[in-house]
Parts: structure tokens; sequence; C-alpha cells
């Protein structure tokens, strides 16, 4: 199933941008990774797929040019799909799949300059997170994570 968010308008042509992102938490599970750029907007690391790239080499590729870390990718989270205009009022279907991953060792620094890797409270991720389906993935992961404790503890 895919979780489809914001709204088609009449009259635009949308450009389809299919992305890899990572759920990434530290080790308490307190804070998420995420990418900053110099607007103050905030990002899952990820981005767009390149022609016939793999999901899981998009992610590693993606992951290290923004936050110069090796990831290993976990658990698929889930497919999802956003209507949005970019900075440039141009019209974008976001054609998107999650994985929760964990960060590795430091390769190197981030590639991308304009990008700043920033860790966040959890609590705050529905917040500051620009895209509803980013927030979506998050948001379905707590979920899982909350249904398995929930199943240790009984």
């Amino acid at each position: 199933m895919t979780n489809l968010f914001g709204k088609m308008e009449e009259g635009f042509d949308y450009k389809i941008r299919r992305g890899v992102y990572a759920v990434i938490f530290n080790i308490e599970k307190n804070l998420l990774l995420t990418v900053r750029n110099p607007e103050g907007m905030y990002f899952l690391p990820g981005g767009g797929m390149k022609k016939n790239e793999a999901f899981h080499c998009c992610l590693i590729r993606e992951v290290l040019e923004e936050t110069g870390y090796s990831i290993v990718i976990g658990d698929f989270i889930g497919h999802a799909q956003q209507y949005f205009f970019s900075r440039k009022n141009e019209p974008f279907l976001g054609d998107a799949y999650f994985y929760l991953a964990e960060l590795l060792e430091k390769r190197h620094e981030p590639i991308e300059k304009d990008h700043f890797l920033s860790w966040i409270e959890i609590e705050e991720a529905q917040n500051v997170l620009l895209h509803d389906y980013h927030r979506w993935a998050v948001g379905e992961v707590l979920r899982r994570l909350s249904i398995a404790t929930k199943t240790l503890d009984n």
C-alpha cells in the first residue's frame, strides 16, 4: 500500500522524483538524524535515485554524500508519495521508499556543502521535518517500536 500526501492541483505537470530515505536514531533512541539546509528546512537523510540505481545503493550513496557517514540498512519502513512544489515553485510528485538504518563510521566530511547533519529530539520531528511523508515514516517507526516494546513487556 502506498501512502499519499499532499494534493494534486489541476493544470500542473508533476515531475516524478523517486528517492530513498533513512530513519536513523542515536543509540539511546531519543534523537533522530536529519539533514538541514541553509534555509533551516529539515529532511531525512537520503535523496533522488539515479537512472537504474538500486534502492540500497542510492541510500548508501546519498547518506554518505550528505553526512560523511557509512550506514547499514535495516528494515523497510514503507513507500509513500507526496505532491509538493519545490523552492523554485516546480511541481513534483515525490515517490519515496523509507528504510531504518544505523550509522557506522565517519568516512569523510559531507560532500554536499549546503547540507548540515543535525540531531533533533524525536518529539520535534513532527514539527520540523518539511515533508509530510518524512514525518509519516518517522511516525511509522515509532509506532512499530511502541508495539514491539508492549509485546516485550507482556
